[in-house]
């Protein structure tokens, strides 16, 4: 069985840090793009951020540029997003997302939650002003 674990969530103040992590089992994403979306209450589900299978190609939503940074360890099968800079709009539930896709990179397309067929679900991030 195939899992996305999502951890690392939890409350932060407005201008601190937090590195959530993305734990995969059953199957390696080693080949496999990966994102980060979230969802805040009462709004949809919004991309993050992206990675390639490498980790040599990232895409980043505006709203997070320059203060999230996605990471990953394949040795590890984890997916990482570091949030550094959070403001009181960061507050949602985060999830990550992985293309079954192997060894490809479609950019931009990765803002489109079309684009992976694995989720896990999802650690809750509160960011107090």
């Amino acid at each position: 069985q195939v899992q996305l674990v999502e951890s690392g969530g939890g409350l932060a103040q407005a201008g601190g840090s937090l590195r959530l992590s993305c734990a995969a089992s059953g199957r390696t994403f080693s080949r496999n793009a990966m994102g980060w979306f979230r969802q805040a209450p009462g709004k949809e589900r919004e991309f993050v951020a992206a990675i390639s299978w490498s980790g040599s190609s990232t895409y980043y939503a505006d709203s997070v540029k320059g203060r999230f940074t996605i990471g990953r360890d394949n040795a590890k099968n984890t997916l990482y997003l570091q949030m550094n800079s959070l403001k009181p709009e960061d507050t949602a539930v985060y999830y990550c997302a992985a293309d079954s896709s192997a060894l490809i990179w479609r950019g931009g397309a990765y803002s489109s939650h079309r684009s992976y067929d694995y989720w896990g679900q999802g650690t809750q991030v509160t960011v107090s002003s």
